[in-house]
Parts: structure tokens; C-alpha cells; sequence
């Protein structure tokens, strides 16, 4: 879509630093966000234009490549597993098709006795979701007769599970295969498998900026610039829109990464050392960080700051924003200790219900105990432009999206300077993630 005239500025946002250029700030986004990368989804030519430009970015600011790699674009492959085939009997009766799904890490199995699987009922008033996620998290072999009365969550999963799972590499083999029927009492059974195992090459873009003083003391700032691509054509009209821009994201994120980037590397005087990360993936399972993790000790990591979705003024104002798991660690009261002479804070996040602390790349390294956090200001339960073509440049707020960066900007002082170092994260109190999906 062609980018309107009289991007929105916000005149009531007033600049209290100039640290961030307005210039280059609007040139990154505008092109990260272009119709001419068409969405920039994963396993395409063009987000691999958008890796290059964020490349070619870090060069030009004087960022050197991770250690152990040779240029800022760090390759590696995830496994694709998708059903082949899928069938299923029980107690004698074929199941059909639409009332049977499955999520595998095995390229095949055939199960004939109660033996080879553990069996479990979801009840009408059982939490299916609960019941599910618990699997996921155990791993192994299991047969999910579900109630009828949940037909329309059991569609959404075997919508899900079709498209084929993701794994950086097989870990745990199992399976969850979940049959919707009222039938509870499991007498006999023949449930058989196949599944397409592929690979496919991923690139994250990672610069750094070494440190002079505490050079092994890491402080990372990250954001993805991979998004949904391109919807199918709309019938009858070639005019329509089908380009899933990602301008707040996360266009916005990884712009802010390029431009502190740009502000630390001109002021040359980091004691610690700076990594800066876009990552590719996190649309499709955050894979992007997860490979990345295991490239570094994150011990050494002091903090993280991901930024998410900045392109719009949150709920507290333009220019304000706020974080995510504010409680698991003492980052945010370090930060705001810089912010509040300015007239500025980082807020908590206002949407706990969202569960947004997980749902970005920063979960990674917070599993890890790192203090890592997402830094956001979208007003998520009113935006309508969330994970919709509509999410371009002319639905952003620069003016407010440039604010965010410059308070950035002021409240990791301290960080770079090696003067706060927040608590980490009781990796005991964080959800895990899945081992079969």
C-alpha cells in the first residue's frame, strides 16, 4: 500500500534529550516497514533484504560481528516436522479425519495396545487448555479423547498442529495425538503416524559494540524484524492491500536497536559491552533467540532490553512506555532512578491479563536468569492494527515512537556505564516451554 501523505507527529511529546536522530530514525522504519519487503516472513528472499539492510546498518555505525562468527548474520537451521498422514480407530470405529489431530516429534508410530501411549479424558467441564499445555510440558507419548463440547478450541489446535511444528533440534521425541469424542472408556485402539522432517535456514543479526572497562559484562539490546508476510489475494479487487507491513511489529523494535546502536557507538564510551540483536523467527516460536542464547554465556548477560511494538502512544501518554514482568527483577526501578529527574518512568505492564512477559524473545533469556525484559507501549487490547495488513507506516506515531527511544536512551545509562546491575530472575518461578509444540 502506498504510504499516505502527513505521517502522524504528536506536537504534545516533548523532547527532553537529542540523543536519537528524528532523521535517521524516520529512514529505518520507513524502509523495514515497506511494502518492498513485502511482510518479511520467515524462509523468505525478503527478510533476507531486511537482514542486509540491518547488516549493512551495524557497518556503517561501527558494530563488529559476535564472537565466533564472521559478518553480523548469524545463520543456523530449525527442523520443520509436518503430518504426513494420520489415522485413527477406536474401540472399532474409524475416526474421521477432521476429528483427529496431532502434534509429533516422531517420523512415525503405530500404536495397536494401551501400552505404547498414556490415555487421558478431557471432560466436558475439564480445562482443555490446562490439560494440553500440562502434556506439552511433560513430553512422551499421549491419546486425548476430548469431549464434544469443545469442538470449536479443538479446531483452533488442529489448525495449528497442521501447519507443522518448529524445533531448533529433536530433544524430546513424543507425541500428542487428540481425538474429539464423547466416548470415555478406551477399549481397543490403532492410531498410525507419518510425519515430513525438513530443515530450513534462519538468520539473526547481531552487532557489538565491545566494552572498555567491563568487556565480558554483556548488555543486550534486541527487537525482531521478521513479521507475517503477505495474505492471500482478496477476490475482485487487485487494489486491495495484502502486505503485512509489521511497521509497530516490529519494525519499531529493531529500528530502536539500530538507532541506540548509532547514539552508544558515536559516544564511544560503553564500559560494558553493548550486543545489539535483531532477531529473525519470533512470529513462528521466537527461534531467533532461542539459537541465539545458546551462541553466549548468559551469565554473562546483565541485562536485556527487548523492545516491542513502540510505534504507537500507550495507554499513560505519547512517549511513554511501559514493561513487561517488572516484578521478576529490579530492572525497572534501576532504570526509572535515571528517569525520574527528566519527569519520565517506565511504567508496569498494564495488561497482565495478556500474558506478554512470554510472548516475546525476551521469555528466552529470562529462562535462562537473565533480567530480560519487553519494552512496549502499544495499548494492545485497542489496537486495531495488531497482526492486520493496516500495521504500516502511516498508522505509527514517530514523534512518540522517537520519544521512547530517546527515554531509552537516558535509562540504560547506567547499564552501559557499568554503575546498576539488576537482579536476576528466579528461573524456578518461569514457565518452560513445551517439548513436543
Amino acid at each position: 500500500m502506498a504510504l499516505t501523505l502527513g505521517i502522524p507527529f504528536c506536537t504534545s511529546v516533548h523532547a527532553f534529550a537529542n540523543n536519537i536522530s528524528l532523521e535517521s530514525m524516520t529512514k529505518d522504519i520507513t524502509f523495514l516497514a515497506s511494502d518492498e519487503l513485502n511482510g518479511r516472513a520467515s524462509f523468505t528472499k525478503d527478510i533476507d533484504k531486511a537482514a542486509n539492510y540491518i547488516s549493512q546498518r551495524f557497518q556503517e555505525i561501527g558494530l563488529v560481528p559476535m564472537k565466533g562468527e564472521k559478518s553480523f548474520l548469524q545463520s543456523f537451521n530449525i527442523i520443520n516436522i509436518a503430518p504426513k498422514s494420520l489415522s485413527a480407530t477406536i474401540n472399532g470405529q474409524a475416526i474421521e479425519d477432521n476429528n483427529i489431530a496431532i502434534a509429533s516429534t516422531l517420523e512415525q508410530f503405530n500404536w495397536t495396545t494401551q501400552k505404547d501411549f498414556s490415555t487421558h479424558v478431557i471432560g466436558k467441564e475439564d480445562n482443555m487448555r490446562a490439560v494440553i499445555g500440562s502434556l506439552n510440558q511433560t513430553g512422551g507419548k499421549h491419546l486425548v479423547l476430548i469431549n464434544t463440547a469443545h469442538a470449536k478450541l479443538f479446531a483452533g489446535y488442529r489448525g495449528y498442529f497442521a501447519r507443522g511444528l518448529n524445533k531448533l533440534q529433536l530433544e524430546h521425541q513424543g507425541a500428542i495425538v487428540m481425538v474429539l469424542t464423547d466416548e470415555t472408556n478406551l477399549v481397543s485402539v490403532d492410531v498410525s503416524a507419518t510425519t515430513n522432517i525438513t530443515k530450513q535456514k534462519l538468520t539473526n543479526v547481531v552487532g557489538v559494540l565491545p566494552g572498555a572497562k567491563k568487556p565480558k559484562e554483556i548488555v543486550l539490546f534486541s527487537g525482531h524484524y521478521d513479521h507475517l508476510g503477505v495474505a492471500p489475494g482478496r477476490a475482485g479487487n487487485e487494489e486491495a492491500d495484502v502486505i503485512y507491513n509489521g511497521a509497530d511489529d516490529d519494525a519499531s523494535g529493531t529500528t530502536a536497536v539500530i538507532n541506540l546502536a548509532q547514539y552508544y557507538a558515536k559516544k564511544g564510551d560503553n564500559a560494558r559491552s553493548l550486543m545489539f540483536s535483531a532477531f529473525t523467527a519470533e512470529e513462528i516460536g521466537g527461534f531467533g533467540s532461542r539459537y541465539f542464547s545458546q551462541q553466549l554465556n548468559p551469565d554473562n548477560v546483565v541485562a536485556m532490553i527487548n523492545i516491542e511494538m513502540i510505534g504507537k502512544p500507550s495507554k499513560f501518554g505519547p512517549g511513554k512506555m511501559w514493561m513487561t514482568g517488572m516484578e521478576r527483577s529490579n530492572l525497572g526501578a534501576l532504570l526509572n532512578e535515571s528517569l525520574i529527574s527528566k519527569g519520565a518512568k517506565v511504567h508496569q505492564d498494564p495488561y497482565p491479563e495478556q500474558n506478554l512477559f512470554y510472548r516475546s524473545d525476551n521469555a528466552t533469556l529470562a529462562r535462562l536468569g537473565v533480567p530480560a525484559h519487553s519494552f512496549s507501549s502499544t495499548q494492545l487490547d485497542k489496537d486495531k492494527h495488531y497482526h492486520h495488513v493496516s500495521d504500516d507506516l502511516a498508522s505509527l506515531d514517530l514523534s512518540s515512537m522517537h520519544q521512547v527511544i530517546e527515554s531509552l536512551s537516558i535509562a540504560t545509562q547506567g547499564l552501559v556505564d557499568g554503575d546498576i546491575t539488576p537482579s536476576r530472575v528466579d528461573v524456578s518461578q518461569v514457565k518452560k516451554t513445551g517439548k513436543i509444540y
